[in-house]
């Protein structure tokens, strides 16, 4: 009888180690999420005429003519405009091409 009892309790203990494996594999396999998502946004589209940049760190369509911020002159310069003629009557600067 001796044997019986260890080939039973042998079983039970390889049914709950299955057990407690499957469980564990179906409970991490459930809530698992990547480590690294790409961003989630969607790019603008610009208008006819304009040209699309980030200036800032914000998403803008750029048209000579449009105000600017006179600090980010030099990234506006990457996408071919300039950020220098002062307009007093309004205050603000202004977008040329370079």
């Amino acid at each position: 009888m001796t044997g019986v009892k260890q080939t039973s309790s042998g079983r039970k203990l390889a049914i709950l180690i299955a057990t407690a494996l499957a469980a564990l594999a179906a409970a991490t396999g459930s809530t698992a999420k990547p480590l690294a998502s790409g961003p989630t946004f969607t790019a603008r589209s610009c208008s006819s005429g304009y040209k699309h940049a980030v200036i800032g760190g914000q998403e803008k369509c750029l048209r000579a003519g449009e105000f600017c911020a006179h600090r980010y002159d030099s990234q506006y310069r990457r996408y071919g405009y300039r950020c220098i003629r002062f307009y007093s009557n309004v205050g603000q600067y202004r977008l040329t091409h370079a």
